[in-house]
């Protein structure tokens, strides 16, 4: 039988203002556990709360952002339930007017095509604590610092069918965010939270099946294997003869599996009133259009840019462009080396590949663009070879300096001299007469593939240094004159 998956998202993003949402609570991220939790966000009483007018502004420059409707009347209600590091008893959230209305995200899939994602709201909260289980001997820690962060929940429509989709969905709002510079988009640190609806219906089918949602996933990684468990999971038990139980999930990523948590509520459960503690907040026309006029360059602007300003391919552009840290690290080392598509290739290829490999981003990266851009700079101008700059990129990373640096600390400079590269050429044709006589009696096919040994002798005797674009033309020239 052929299933269809149905996804929709709900991703909490942390907003990147200096204080809480209610409260004059910093929000630094690190802080000694409930050092950071006011009066205010613990609902002491006669404490009240006081709306941040920062937050208001992200909420609609996010809006703006996905063209999306903004709420002129913004209402705050209370969400009631019980845990041990929600201490009001209630979150104080919205409802029935959020900030941000239906709006929508275009995203870019690996085949090339292009998929419209319809988001329904968005809407302001504050976040909860954080409950702690390690070294407490059976019990568990609570810590409040976190309690009244200011978030946007993002809510989009069940329009994603796949993994590949939902994952370039999240990716495409980190972008936004990160651009806007609403959130720092540190997903390790809790900056990013994705709920996943997901089911499955029967191929052809209008009627949606049950959904289940996986909460709190903080990589897109994580995202995308939880994604592939939960449809395997619903598919399994559909055709075993059993029924989807409506329910939220806990993904565990370390033993790559899945269990329920609970049964999954419903909007009258949390019994939602107006919050006798906020006033209606009115956003006026020139607020919104004073903000409309600040927007910095979003993802798809710049993705185009690039493609027109330094002629990248679409797909280099995407890769560069729709990290906005990603694109600042790119345009600096550009700027230095003036060479767009080999800033591109490094940042891309070894860069990116010694990042993964430690689990950091480019804002954690140890060679800083300057430094990349530097070290191609020495590509250019054949100071050192592409397998030289490796071990320079490598110099750089541990911490032993600027390229100069290690380039001349490691004697890692290339022997571009043209007579010191002939007389190796001499040196290595004279000690391999038997190779240079087999190369005169072969013929024309098979003397490129010849050529190698020789390159090979005479890079071993320059310690790699020689540069092998003059290697290969002079070692050619020396060859075809004994012939």
């Amino acid at each position: 039988m052929s299933w269809e998956t149905v996804i929709g998202l709900e991703v909490h993003v942390q907003l990147a203002t200096k204080t809480k949402i209610f409260s004059g609570s910093s929000t630094a991220f690190g802080a000694a556990p409930n050092t950071q939790a006011s009066a205010v966000d613990l609902a002491m009483p006669g404490t009240l709360p006081v709306a941040n007018e920062q937050a208001f502004r992200y909420a609609i420059m996010f809006g703006l952002a996905i063209d999306a409707e903004i709420g002129k009347t913004s209402v705050f209600e209370r969400k009631n339930y019980f845990y041990p590091d929600l201490p009001k008893g209630y979150q104080t959230t919205q409802l029935a007017k959020p900030i941000v209305g239906p709006g929508h995200v275009d995203i870019q899939l690996k085949d090339g095509s292009h998929k419209r994602v319809r988001i329904h709201h968005a809407h302001l909260e504050e976040d909860a604590g954080k409950s702690l289980h390690e070294d407490f001997h059976g019990m568990s820690g609570i810590d409040l610092n976190r309690a009244g962060t200011p978030l946007i929940e993002i809510v989009s429509e069940p329009d994603m069918r796949n993994a590949e989709e939902a994952v370039a969905f999240a990716k495409k709002l980190h972008s936004i965010v990160t651009s806007l510079g609403i959130c720092d988009g540190n997903m390790s640190q809790g900056s990013m939270r994705f709920d996943v609806n997901i089911s499955v219906r029967k191929k052809g089918d209008e009627k949606l099946g049950t959904r289940t949602e996986t909460k709190n996933l903080n990589s897109f990684k994580f995202m995308e294997e939880a994604i592939a468990l939960e449809v395997e999971r619903q598919i399994d038990v559909i055709e075993d003869g059993g029924k989807i139980l409506q329910e939220t999930r806990l993904y565990n990523a370390d033993t790559k599996t899945a269990r329920s948590m609970r049964s999954k509520e419903e909007a009258n459960d949390y019994r939602y009133f107006p919050c006798p503690d906020l006033l209606p907040v009115v956003i006026d026309d020139a607020t919104i259009e004073q903000l409309r006029s600040t927007l910095p360059e979003l993802p798809d602007a710049r993705h185009k840019r690039f493609v027109e300003q330094y002629g990248l391919s679409d797909y280099d552009a995407g890769v560069l462009g729709d990290d906005a840290t990603m694109a600042h690290y790119f345009e600096a080392a550009t700027k230095v080396c003036g060479d767009a598509k080999l800033a591109a290739n490094w940042i891309m290829g070894e860069l990116s590949a010694r990042l993964n490999g430690e689990d950091k981003t480019i804002g954690d990266s140890p060679v800083s663009a300057v430094q990349l851009g530097q070290m191609i700079l020495r590509i250019k101008d054949n100071t050192i070879s592409n397998k030289m700059a490796k071990e320079v990129l490598q110099g750089v990373w541990t911490g032993e300096g600027d390229p100069d640096t290690v380039i001349e600390k490691r004697g890692l400079k290339q022997v571009s001299d043209s007579g010191a590269i002939e007389a190796l050429v001499a040196d290595v044709l004279a000690a391999n007469s038997a190779q240079v006589d087999n190369y005169r009696s072969a013929d024309d096919s098979k003397r490129p593939k010849m050529i190698g040994f020789f390159v090979g002798q005479i890079m071993k005797a320059s310690k790699g240094q020689a540069n092998p674009q003059q290697v290969n033309e002079i070692l050619l020239k020396k060859l075809n004159e004994l012939i």
